[in-house]
């Protein structure tokens, strides 16, 4: 993994967050924009989207599992992936890890080298907010 101490990690449904590090999803739709720009660690949420008919035993639950550059945030994008009314964050450059880094995920961007949920350093940044949209 290339990502750098300011590199931000995003929290995504699978399966969307797999096709994303395989390259196959170069939009992440969100209600949010963000000025951010550069490498981000995709993490594989807890949860499936149940609309796809995946099945959980299938795919990476829980961990970091690859990571793009998010290059723009358009709300006009002609991508397949891209819906209306939404954000439209580009992504490139898709590279999987090939082993997943478990670890709890965050709404928004979070910082990449944040402790993982359950330390001692963790618990004691319990009572600040989290990172929201940025």
């Amino acid at each position: 993994m290339s990502a750098t101490l300011n590199a931000r990690a995003l929290t995504v449904r699978q399966p969307w967050a797999s096709l994303i590090v395989e390259g196959r999803k170069d939009i992440e739709n969100r209600s949010w924009p963000t000025s951010y720009r550069g490498r981000l660690l995709i993490h594989a949420g807890s949860q499936i989207d149940p609309q796809t008919g995946w099945r959980a035993e299938d795919l990476p639950r829980g961990a970091i599992i690859g990571e793009v550059a998010l290059v723009d945030v358009v709300t006009n994008s002609r991508s397949r992936w891209a819906l209306p009314g939404q954000y439209h964050w580009v992504l490139r450059d898709a590279r999987p890890l090939r082993r997943p880094i478990p670890c709890a995920g965050r709404l928004g961007l979070w910082p990449a080298d944040a402790p993982p949920a359950n330390s001692p350093r963790s618990r004691r940044l319990s009572s600040r907010s989290p990172a929201g949209p940025t």
